[in-house]
């Protein structure tokens, strides 16, 4: 089961601030937890010895205890300089949008506490509250920064006009800028929103102006479900898909199971069987082959999808591949 744990292709960029390499796949955490303990500290060491050094976790995953078991493993293999944390907080609760200077305070508290750190490499605002000013974020995230609780700061699902807001901001008052965006992307388009609302995806042709941004600027892309939740995990096809879509989660069906991601799985079926590659090597290249800045987080279960993930990372498909996958042309 161990035969690819012995390639290593791993590509490396770099973010504004954290003087790690940041490995370009970036290991999804939702499924780390302490009440699995022992399948989670394999995922982890597997990941580590596969060059996925960049973990993606956040303060609401697992109701805090994905959190919790990264801080236990990294203090038991005491490898914390050897690894790249990303996490996430002000995610909204039932009670209210939490995207203020005292949620981000507190969450960073608790995610600082459960990962028995001192700082968090990269520190993102899970969701946005376009209500609330850009000026005492961009001001609470540069003191949380000062102090070296952070090293480097951004947002998930905020829209490209919400950061070059922020980063107007910091320019204008001499404070450090937005380094880092983490929306979804991947090659399903997202036809309805997976988690309600609060979700900012760069996926389809409708955010085409928002990819030619980010391809301009080349600000760090980390892109979530690059894989659209599943949706090209290559376990299933077209025809199997209606016996199998009940084990899918309400997310991936919600978000990505319509028929215009389904004539795109098709064509991802066929490139793969040309080039020899699986299903979820082919979605993943397209994801890395785009003239964005992109390290690509995935929900890998265990170290072969995480190995054949990475293997995946440093294949290029063309301009003509990559708009016939995306049915902007019947051509490639």
């Amino acid at each position: 089961p161990h035969r690819m744990m012995e390639i290593h292709c791993m590509e490396f960029g770099s973010v504004p601030g954290v003087e790690k390499p940041v490995s370009r796949i970036v290991l999804g955490t939702m499924i780390v937890t302490t009440e699995e303990k022992d399948r989670s500290f394999r995922l982890l060491d597997d990941a580590l010895v596969l060059g996925c050094t960049t973990l993606d976790t956040a303060h609401v995953y697992a109701g805090g205890n994905s959190e919790r078991a990264i801080g236990q493993w990294m203090a038991e293999r005491g490898n914390r300089e050897k690894v790249v944390i990303l996490t996430k907080g002000a995610h909204p609760n039932a009670d209210r949008r939490r995207v203020t200077p005292f949620d981000i305070a507190s969450d960073l508290a608790d995610s600082l506490a459960r990962l028995r750190t001192e700082y968090v490499d990269i520190y993102l605002l899970h969701r946005d509250d376009p209500a609330q000013p850009v000026g005492p974020i961009v001001e609470a995230l540069n003191e949380h920064r000062a102090a070296g609780r952070i090293h480097a700061f951004g947002g998930s699902n905020w829209t490209h006009h919400r950061i070059a807001e922020a980063n107007e901001y910091a320019e204008a008052h001499g404070l450090v800028p937005f380094v880092v965006s983490s929306p979804n992307f991947s090659l399903a388009a997202q036809v309805e929103d997976p988690w309600g609302s609060g979700s900012v995806t760069l996926s389809g042709p409708q955010h085409a102006d928002a990819r030619a941004w980010y391809a301009g600027n080349q600000i760090p892309v980390f892109a979530w479900s690059s894989l659209a939740r599943g949706f090209f995990s290559g376990r299933f096809t077209r025809k199997t898909y209606d016996a199998f879509k009940d084990s899918l989660d309400g997310a991936c069906r919600r978000a990505y199971c319509h028929e215009e991601n389904l004539e795109r799985l098709d064509r991802v079926e066929t490139l793969a069987r040309e080039k020899h590659l699986t299903i979820p090597q082919i979605a993943l290249a397209y994801v890395m082959s785009q003239p964005m800045n992109v390290f690509a987080c995935v929900g890998a279960a265990d170290a072969s999808e995480l190995a054949a993930c990475v293997e995946a990372s440093t294949v290029r498909l063309t301009a003509a591949e990559i708009a016939w996958l995306d049915l902007r042309s019947e051509s490639r």
